[in-house]
């Protein structure tokens, strides 16, 4: 009661300010090598808690000496993670996109996407949600345009001097094309699949993007995310699965067509 009568409104916002960060941080590393790490860490905790209670004195010696260095290995080893995850914590401060914005921008992208398999050509758009792709789109050919199906169909066809590479979307704009992803390196993928399932499943595994799929070789669209791997047979069923996903309602991840994609040697 003594707890109650002294509780304050700036422990309310205190409590909540904290319930908030903690929130965020687990939510941007989840999915990737720093939250596997974390749930390790907590077992340890929990190892070392018990330790401690049960009176075992060896185990807690060695746990005591580990957690002495553990700070600095986690800096260290998973630097790019946290690094994103830091990225990811302050920018929904700064809207990506309003939500028409985003519908139009989806439509042209699929259109798009639909043409460019009638052509057999194949193509990765990458459109940046809450973690900044900024640095994929540094390592590419700066364009800064307006989202048309046009100028995607235009830039995938392989006359075009930047087709080898993924196009990154951000802020409603079409912010660079010829850019290179992370490819994934989940044991638990077909072999048989190509650099550019692997592309498009190892960005969405780093951070929150969605990257339509286009393959070359099966003449499909497929749209990425959290690193599951969803095909769309029209632009209707595209359109379903990019409500879902941007909802959080996604749906488990189909059967990829193990035969591979023979795309170039590049992502894309």
């Amino acid at each position: 009661m003594d707890l109650v009568r002294e509780f304050r409104v700036s422990d309310a916002i205190d409590i909540a300010l904290v319930y908030y960060f903690v929130y965020r941080a687990l939510l941007v590393l989840r999915g990737t090598r720093a939250f596997q790490m974390l749930i390790g860490l907590v077992a340890f905790i929990i190892l070392y808690l018990l330790s401690e209670t049960f009176d075992l004195h060896t185990i807690h010696w060695i746990l005591d000496k580990f957690f002495v260095y553990l700070v600095l290995a986690v800096i260290i080893i998973f630097q790019n993670d946290i690094r994103r995850a830091l990225a990811r914590v302050g920018y929904p401060v700064f809207a990506a996109m309003t939500r028409q914005e985003e519908v139009q921008v989806f439509e042209e992208i699929s259109r798009a996407a639909f043409r460019l398999a009638a052509q057999g050509k194949g193509a990765l758009i990458a459109v940046e949600r809450d973690a900044s792709l900024v640095e994929v789109a540094r390592e590419g050919t700066p364009i800064d345009g307006r989202v048309t199906a046009e100028l995607l169909v235009s830039i995938f066809q392989t006359s075009s001097p930047i087709h080898d590479g993924a196009v990154v979307v951000r802020k409603a704009r079409l912010a660079a094309a010829g850019c290179f992803l992370p490819l994934s390196s989940n044991p638990s993928l077909h072999r048989y699949l190509g650099t550019r399932h692997r592309a498009a499943i190892g960005l969405t595994e780093e951070a929150d993007a969605l990257v339509f799929l286009v393959s070359e070789e099966q003449r499909r669209v497929a749209l990425v995310a959290d690193g599951r791997v969803m095909p769309a047979s029209s632009p209707d069923e595209l359109r379903l699965l990019l409500q879902q996903v941007t909802s959080g309602r996604g749906r488990e991840p189909a059967e990829a067509d193990p035969r591979p994609d023979r795309s170039t040697g590049s992502v894309a």
